[in-house]
């Protein structure tokens, strides 16, 4: 299979939209397959502004990749899950961690 890069259309430039900012992965990695709440996710993702991961989890909510749930109490809750479509970015990004764990970068 051949892959033009240079495509606006080309699949590895597609997904590395999605998956290619500097917190997506992990943020994604942290909900791996539970529900997670702001907070907790917050506090897993050393490093993000609150900023950045409210940004990151609407473009990837808008992209199918996680799911929100927002309950209507005081104070706010609201939960995040993968969708089908971002489980299937896990085996992707544990191949990573073997990678890194493999070659100690």
């Amino acid at each position: 299979m051949e892959i033009n890069i240079s495509d606006e259309n080309c699949p590895l430039r597609k997904t590395l939209e999605i998956i290619g900012g500097k917190w997506t992965m992990l943020i994604i990695f942290q909900i791996n397959e539970r529900t997670i709440r702001y907070g907790e996710l917050k506090r897993c993702v050393v490093g993000i502004s609150e900023k950045m991961l409210i940004g990151q989890l609407k473009f990837l909510c808008e992209k199918g990749i996680v799911s929100k749930k927002s309950f209507p109490e005081i104070p706010p809750k609201v939960e995040y899950t993968l969708t089908d479509l971002g489980k299937e970015l896990l085996p992707v990004i544990n191949q990573i961690i073997q990678f890194g764990l493999q070659h100690q970068f």
